[in-house]
């Protein structure tokens, strides 16, 4: 070769590696890369026809694209290529000369001459190849091996860019998953401050939807009320380059539940120091902090019910036996009646404390029998009526309602207690009906009062242990707040379930049902797994 043209075909070969690697640096898709690198290597060799093939996630090897090829010789060359691993063997003359008689025979041309070249990446891994074809009898030369190493390395930067994109883009996609699904608010903020993320958990606590809040600064999305700890939302502080921020508050939004939330502020800085992100993660700790409320009302609670009547009773106790003072018949009477009621009320305190601890372990049986509600009920109307003058009580049960199988014990338990609720939520008096109908093979119980009502936020509450409806009520009724988290828990045993219907100001109905045919044929059953039916719609 002349001087004159090995300078114009070095030329050549410089402006193509030079273009090679625009479009290495352009956003062109890995096919489009490899098509442009491969067409530039045939035309500096002049190959005819020629193909890369890339390695698959099994250790094979797939064409990937084409240069002077036409379809039938993917179809030939796919199933070869699907049984080969990129290993040495696979380099040879015998394996080469076995792609070149199947795409001779498929493309119809004179095709005598192959060369190809693996795709190395830096640490040696070989994740393809460039296979170039041209008829005639000159074969290809070491300058020609060595020109295609240049295009060969420019097509594995090609794939590793793209590997590595594609890695990025899976993790990417993994981290927004993760953050998205999380229990937990995650948002994450630019250094000014401004939400750049919300996931939907923190979106459902804010109330602001997902594309409301981009944007926003986080103090309008987080508008926290008792605050305590550090927040940066709030004192717009940027953060030290060390350590996480900790603060508490309270979320309170019209028409919702308080919300009660823990905020860890995670910054984010580069190598030089400067911030890049803040990842704020919001921890709904309602609970923690209503169980420590609830811990603290208990103690009170507990201590104010037991020392009433234990005040009462020994104080009524002492007067009878004073020695300095004579008591008529009468006023030993009524000192008695005192003392007996109290002993009452204090005895069944205890028994409902000790009901709430057998039912945390799981010891809770009970004792089944054919039973008639309206009987039951009509016994405690009985009972009841004697206590108050201010409320009337309505027995609606038809006489022949079905007889269920209960605990007939516990069953009078749960009319106890819904009773008992009725009328201290009823301060002024009315009407308590209690009705029952059979609906979808159970017998629907239905407990009815003309009281106060239980305002919306809280009546998905009321059946937890220890929970009082927060009114003015509260004050100045007895109990502890286990009456109704019992009634729920015998009914489950039983097979039923509970619910309430109540318009605040107007009054309340709790609802229980029991199945007409017993969970099991066993006499003694547990509280563990019991059956719970599909609510009524009443």
């Amino acid at each position: 070769m002349s001087l004159s043209l090995y300078s114009n075909y070095r030329q050549r070969q410089l402006e193509a590696l030079l273009e090679i690697s625009r479009a290495l640096t352009s956003r062109l898709d890995l096919p489009s890369l490899l098509r442009t690198i491969l067409g530039y290597a045939a035309e500096m060799v002049r190959a005819e026809v020629g193909y890369v093939a890339l390695t698959t996630s099994q250790h094979t090897l797939r064409l990937t694209t084409g240069y002077g090829l036409p379809s039938d010789v993917f179809h030939a060359l796919a199933p070869y290529l699907a049984q080969k691993s990129p290993a040495g063997e696979f380099w040879t003359e015998t394996e080469l000369r076995r792609q070149l008689k199947i795409v001779a025979e498929t493309t119809g041309l004179a095709l005598e001459q192959v060369v190809a070249l693996p795709l190395v990446l830096a640490d040696e891994e070989i994740v393809g190849g460039i296979f170039l074809f041209r008829s005639g009898s000159v074969a290809f030369t070491p300058g020609d091996r060595s020109l295609l190493r240049d295009f060969a390395d420019q097509a594995a930067i090609a794939v590793r860019n793209a590997r590595q994109m594609e890695q990025l883009r899976e993790e990417k996609a993994r981290v927004e998953a993760v953050i998205e699904n999380s229990p937990n608010g995650v948002m994450i903020l630019d250094p000014q401050l401004r939400i750049i993320v919300i996931n939907r958990a923190l979106a459902r606590i804010t109330g602001f939807t997902q594309s409301e809040a981009r944007g926003r600064p986080c103090r309008e999305v987080l508008n926290l009320q008792n605050i305590s700890g550090d927040h940066l939302c709030l004192n717009e502080q940027v953060p030290p380059p060390t350590g996480v921020w900790y603060g508490e508050g309270d979320i309170i939004r019209p028409g919702h539940k308080r919300i009660t939330v823990g905020i860890t502020y995670s910054p984010l800085f580069d190598r030089h120091g400067s911030l890049i992100n803040i990842i704020v993660t919001v921890t709904d700790i309602t609970r923690y902090r209503e169980a420590e409320e609830l811990k603290s009302t208990f103690i009170s609670v507990i201590s104010h019910e037991l020392k009433t009547p234990v005040s009462l009773i020994k104080g009524y106790a002492s007067t009878l036996t004073r020695r300095d003072a004579e008591w008529d018949a009468d006023m030993v009477a009524e000192i008695g009646q005192v003392i007996e009621e109290e002993s009452d009320r204090l005895n069944h305190l205890i028994n409902n404390l000790l009901d709430a601890s057998r039912l945390q372990a799981g010891a809770f049986k009970l004792e089944l029998d054919d039973i008639s509600l309206r009987n039951l009920a009509s016994t405690v109307i009985e009972r009841f009526q004697t206590q108050t003058d201010r409320h009337t009580f309505v027995l609606d049960i038809p006489p022949d309602l079905p007889l269920v199988r209960a605990d007939a014990r516990r069953i009078r338990q749960v009319l106890d207690n819904l009773f008992s609720n009725a009328i201290k939520y009823a301060p002024d008096g009315g009407e308590i009906r209690v009705s029952a109908r059979v609906e979808n093979n159970h017998v629907v119980v239905a407990v009815q009062d003309q009281g106060v009502g239980i305002p919306y936020e809280e009546q998905n509450s009321v059946f937890d242990r220890f929970y009082r409806v927060d009114s003015s009520l509260r004050r100045s009724t007895q109990g502890v707040g286990l009456g109704l988290y019992l009634v729920r828990a015998i009914v489950k045993a039983h097979g039923g379930d509970v619910w309430l219907q109540s318009l605040p100001g107007a009054g309340s109905t709790f609802y229980f049902s029991l199945p007409l045919t017993p969970p099991t044929s066993s006499h003694h059953e547990t509280m563990e797994n019991p059956a719970t039916p599909p609510r009524s719609q009443s």
